[in-house]
């Protein structure tokens, strides 16, 4: 599924997009709950619309969370420290201009294996993520 702006967006191609039915505020709180609920870490919750009001800017209600599982990740970074580049991974919920919200996940399997040489084996518990990612948006 591919969510439409205001205006054309082109996203890369591990740029996983699901739409949510819940409202922005639920979503947030749905993702985080499901990843807690999966022994995922959330390292950092940014509200980056708050951040460009401060600025004296406008963005729509974006919020990034980073999140993780050591168990998952530490393996990923023993096997190549530049894979940490990565790691924590990555969602954006944001709501578009008619008030659709949207979670778009940066799955970055395929490049931990084909550009950092990271054993399949290793990553196979991060492409879990975006069925998780969904199951709190059902």
């Amino acid at each position: 599924m591919t969510a439409q702006t205001d205006t054309a967006a082109a996203f890369p191609s591990s740029v996983v997009t699901l739409q949510s039915k819940y409202d922005f505020e639920e979503t947030v709180s749905r993702l985080t709950a499901e990843l807690a609920a999966h022994g995922v870490t959330l390292f950092a919750d940014i509200d980056q619309s708050a951040a460009a009001t401060k600025a004296g800017a406008s963005l729509r209600p974006t919020r990034l969370l980073l999140f993780g599982n050591p168990k998952a990740g530490t393996p990923v970074m023993e096997a190549n420290p530049h894979a940490a580049l990565e790691l924590p991974l990555k969602a954006v919920v944001w709501e578009d201009s008619g008030s659709a919200v949207w979670v778009d996940y940066q799955d970055v399997t395929a490049t931990l294996e084909l550009d950092y040489k990271v054993d399949a084996n290793l990553i196979a518990p991060l492409k879990l993520m975006p069925t998780l990612l969904s199951g709190a948006l059902a």
